[in-house]
This record gives structure tokens, C-alpha cells and sequence, in this order.
């Protein structure tokens, strides 16, 4: 267990049970959320070390939600998880960095220290 926790916020449920589960087996402590509200009080309540999250939400968009998990933690990395594509090189302006939704996330926060 590498004592990292991450916080994904996914709205798809398969989507989300695929991230935990990988996560989680590559020894990641993870917390989830299905929407934006959610995740920005799992941010504000427990020691989260990196955020996965999805663009669309149902309750706001994903760089509203960055802006104040940033705003709350500015320490703490947000990477955008996403299948948006062509749209991604203008998204990365909001966020430290992205994954796309084919892409498995064990090495995504492998840097990162609890």
C-alpha cells in the first residue's frame, strides 16, 4: 500500500467501478463521487492526495469543479479524465493534466507522496 489517496469523480458508474477497482488494486486508498458536489466534500473532509475527474457532471462542469478544488487545495493535483478528444488540448488549460478514458490510471499518480 503506497498511503496515496485519490478522489475520482465519474458520473458513469461502470466507469467509476473500473477506476476504483484499478486503483485501488495498484495499492491507491480511492474515494468516489458521482457528481461535482460530492467530490468537492470528500476534498474539503479527507487527506486527498490527487483528483480524477470527468469534464461533464451533472451538476456543473469540470473546470467549475476544478476551479474550487483548486480554490480549497491548491496543492493537490486535478487531471481531467476524459474521451472528449479533439477538445482536450483546450481543457488542459484548466487542469495539471489528463487522462483519457481508454487509458489505464495506475501510473497516473504514481509521483505523488502521502
Amino acid at each position: 500500500m503506497n498511503n496515496v489517496s485519490v478522489l475520482c469523480v465519474e458520473n458513469r458508474k461502470e466507469y467509476l467501478d473500473a477506476l476504483t477497482y484499478m486503483l485501488e488494486t495498484a495499492g491507491y486508498e480511492v474515494w468516489s463521487a458521482t457528481t461535482g458536489s460530492q467530490g468537492l466534500s470528500i476534498l474539503m473532509k479527507q487527506p486527498i492526495h490527487g483528483v480524477l475527474l470527468e469534464y461533464d457532471l451533472p451538476d456543473a462542469t469540470g473546470s467549475a469543479v476544478r476551479a474550487e478544488m483548486k480554490r480549497i487545495k491548491p496543492e493537490v493535483p486535478v487531471l481531467l479524465f476524459t474521451g472528449l478528444g479533439s477538445q482536450t488540448p483546450f481543457l488542459l488549460r484548466f487542469f495539471d493534466s489528463y487522462l483519457r478514458n481508454a487509458e489505464r490510471p495506475e501510473g497516473a499518480f504514481q509521483d505523488l507522496d502521502a
